[in-house]
């Protein structure tokens, strides 16, 4: 099977750019170097993803540090979205 392509909402940049200095560069790397990789092979699969209970269509999240990285899965075009990223105190509001 190919991998998933990933896709970053405006939505997504926009709350990345948000962020603190240091909090967007450690995201950044996290993003690039493991949650990127994991999630081209199985977005549905990992200790740092879950699914989220009442969102329609289904979402998910995958936690990096005290950050949370929101985002939707098309299986039959293998594409993910991203379309967010919020502090766990934010996140969940």
């Amino acid at each position: 099977m190919s991998e998933f392509r990933i896709f970053e909402t405006g939505e997504f940049r926009k709350k990345l750019r948000k962020l603190p200095a240091g909090a967007s560069r450690f995201v950044e790397k996290k993003l690039a170097e493991h949650v990127y990789p994991q999630l081209r092979q199985d977005p549905f699969l990992g200790p740092n993803i879950k699914k989220l209970k009442g969102y329609d269509p289904a979402t998910w999240r995958y936690r990096v540090g005290k950050l949370r990285v929101f985002f939707m899965v098309d299986p039959a075009e293998r594409t993910i979205f991203m379309l967010s990223v919020d502090d766990l105190r934010d996140a969940y509001r």
